[in-house]
């Protein structure tokens, strides 16, 4: 595995990270009032953010899940509104990577053009009140009437759902079948019987925006299904496999602008008539969170080379668990570093810290994550698994 950039890779990276700095300039405020900023959506979209790893041929780039994760990172660097990211990680990981895997030409055709340039904002509803981990144990239901389904239950944590314009949903055809009931659905906004709300302020990542869904009766045509039915299951694997593996690539960006800035406050503030960054216990510290980064970084690069292949293995769980674990301990050490002053909203210590805790939680939790790595080593069985990914749904290049 070579793991050197190209050079068209580096000139992306940097392109991104120049990007992301022209981001978030009223991050301060929009995170009180918990908002996504509409025109930093849209100078990601056409810089070519929503549509990395979707073929040209629907509006994307056609990127391998590699480039992306290192244009992700650089973004994640300059751009210092992680809402922001894990709001476009959503749309591109949970939204349009289940419709180039699973979609007709006809849904693909109709939806990623759009979701590539902006017009159009993806969600993926999976989670229900009494379902979170144990996702597929869902109660949401699909009946079949002709050439209808009709939709009922409710949705809960759905990122961006109340910006979307498409949703994906998961229900199930019969409940008594369990998990291989689950079908998968695309609902449009201003479809009778959806309808959104917000509920739920957050400690963390208030700039990505979550919403509830109910669908009451919401009657869809048969072409909204996406995938066969009862491919719900399948669907979710292969998205939870990419959104793993890439959706806190920006997240290793953030915490090496992080280290950076410790690295500089450690040179120049003063204690004891010596510069902080001499004393052990802080540069051991620095030291730490610097090889933490490169773990993290390691893992997420071998789950993207694995996705570029259709290799199954654990490396997009282990990517997502590293990661976000190793956020949340190095923002701990950058409150250290910077003391009584990192406590403070002057800096993004405490900000960084909040949005990191968030990240241990979507995707699956970190004990999720463990749980489905010991499985995949053969070491548990759960008595409900998600189908494997489905044989030939790698990722598509443009030409």
């Amino acid at each position: 595995m070579n793991l050197s950039p190209t050079e068209e890779q580096t000139a992306l990276v940097d392109r991104f990270r120049l990007l992301g700095r022209d981001l978030g300039a009223d991050l301060p405020a929009r995170e009180r009032t918990g908002t996504l900023q509409p025109g930093d959506w849209q100078r990601c979209a056409d810089a070519g953010v929503l549509g990395l790893p979707v073929p040209r041929a629907y509006g994307g780039l056609g990127l391998n899940p590699l480039t992306c994760a290192l244009a992700l990172e650089g973004l994640g660097e300059g751009c210092r509104d992680n809402g922001l990211m894990i709001a476009l990680g959503a749309h591109i990981w949970a939204a349009e990577i289940p419709l180039l895997l699973f979609g007709s030409e006809e849904q693909k055709n109709r939806y990623l053009p759009g979701l590539c340039d902006g017009r159009l904002i993806g969600a993926h509803a999976i989670t229900e009140a009494g379902s979170g981990s144990d996702a597929l144990s869902l109660t949401a239901t699909a009946r079949r009437e002709g050439d209808h389904y009709v939709l009922d239950g409710a949705k809960r944590f759905v990122t961006n759902a109340p910006l979307a314009d498409v949703v994906l949903v998961y229900a199930t055809v019969n409940p008594a079948l369990g998990f291989t009931g689950v079908t998968a659905f695309l609902v449009e906004r201003g479809q009778a019987g959806l309808t959104v709300e917000t509920r739920y302020e957050k400690a963390g990542l208030r700039t990505a925006p979550w919403g509830e869904i109910t669908l009451s009766g919401c009657r869809v045509p048969l072409s909204a299904r996406l995938g066969a039915e009862k491919q719900g299951s399948r669907v979710l694997a292969a998205t939870m496999a990419w959104e793993r593996s890439l959706i806190l690539a920006p997240l290793l960006g953030a915490m090496g602008r992080q280290i950076d800035d410790c690295v500089q406050y450690a040179r120049t503030r003063e204690q004891f008539g010596r510069n902080i960054g001499k004393f052990q216990s802080v540069s051991h510290r620095i030291v730490e969170m610097r090889i933490r980064l490169d773990e993290a970084r390691l893992l997420t690069h071998r789950a993207a080379w694995d996705l570029e292949r259709d290799v199954a293995s654990h490396y997009a769980e282990a990517a997502q668990l590293r990661t976000s674990e190793s956020a949340v301990e190095t923002f701990l050490d950058a409150l250290q570093v910077y003391g009584g002053l990192g406590y403070t909203t002057d800096t993004d210590v405490e900000r960084n810290l909040r949005d990191a805790l968030g990240t241990r939680i979507s995707s699956g939790t970190s004990d999720m994550q463990r749980l489905v790595i010991a499985e995949k080593l053969g070491l548990t069985t759960r008595a409900r698994a998600a189908s494997p990914r489905p044989a030939g749904a790698r990722h598509a290049h443009a030409e």
